[in-house]
């Protein structure tokens, strides 16, 4: 009998810390399948900094790097310049990537460094408890805009692929989502091609995967995807923002 689906190698036996629907699962298989795909376990070094993937060097069979909140981008850096042999990838949530580590986000992006971003939105702080990020929706309700965000004061979402597809140093702007098997597949070959990048040192990447939180959204699994689609999708819409070399894609 031929094996059709197993677990990949650059997977560990370790059970998901992820809560129960949460999209984070499905991503995490995504990176670890493109290891395998591409033969690149051995080369590959993982930054999970604080959030929802702070234990991801429990999953990943590479080797992994914990970073402080929001400094994955500033330790990927190190470490591409010190062994640029290596792939580097970083694996952020929205409050990590788009809040306290803005500045290194945008700063790697603009000096083009060549690193592997992964970039799970999902409107909301997680790990934490369910406060306001810089990517909630206008009248999201949270723990901290229990009457919903006000933009008057807490001003509106940061788009970060349409923000970063205007730096020179961008080679990949690509924003995907998990909530079906066709946009998982898409979203698969968009982190392949983000990682193809990578090797073949064309600069930096990044991969937005506009995701649900069915715990701090205080929804069920399927209400939380139908709530992405109807609020989260208009506001971030799929598609490729900035791509260096369009003739080259897969």
């Amino acid at each position: 009998m031929n094996v059709v689906y197993e677990r990949p190698k650059a997977l560990t036996d370790a059970p998901f810390s992820y809560c129960p629907g949460c999209p984070h699962g499905i991503v995490t298989r995504l990176i670890a399948e493109v290891i395998d795909e591409l033969g690149i376990e051995g080369e590959t070094i993982g930054i999970s900094p604080v959030g929802c993937a702070v234990t991801a060097y429990d999953f990943f069979a590479c080797d992994m790097v914990e970073a402080a909140h929001g400094r994955a981008p500033a330790v990927a850096t190190g470490i591409k310049r010190a062994r640029p042999e290596n792939i580097v990838f970083t694996y952020q949530g929205d409050g990590d990537l788009a809040a306290i580590g803005m500045c290194e986000t945008v700063h790697a992006a603009t000096r083009g460094e060549n690193i592997t971003v992964i970039f799970v939105n999902n409107a909301i702080y997680g790990m934490t408890g369910g406060q306001m990020a810089p990517t909630s929706l206008p009248g999201q309700i949270t723990q901290t805009s229990p009457y919903g965000r006000d933009v008057k004061t807490a001003g509106y979402p940061v788009r970060v692929c349409e923000l970063l597809s205007s730096l020179d140093g961008v080679t990949l702007a690509q924003r995907v989502t998990v909530d079906s098997v066709k946009n998982v597949r898409i979203a698969k070959k968009a982190i392949k091609r983000a990682f193809r990048n990578q090797i073949e040192g064309k600069g930096y990447s990044i991969v937005e995967i506009v995701s649900a939180c069915p715990t701090n959204w205080g929804l069920a699994p399927n209400e939380a995807l139908q709530w992405l689609r109807e609020n989260m999708l208009p506001y971030y819409p799929l598609g490729v923002y900035k791509d260096k070399y369009p003739e080259e894609a897969d």
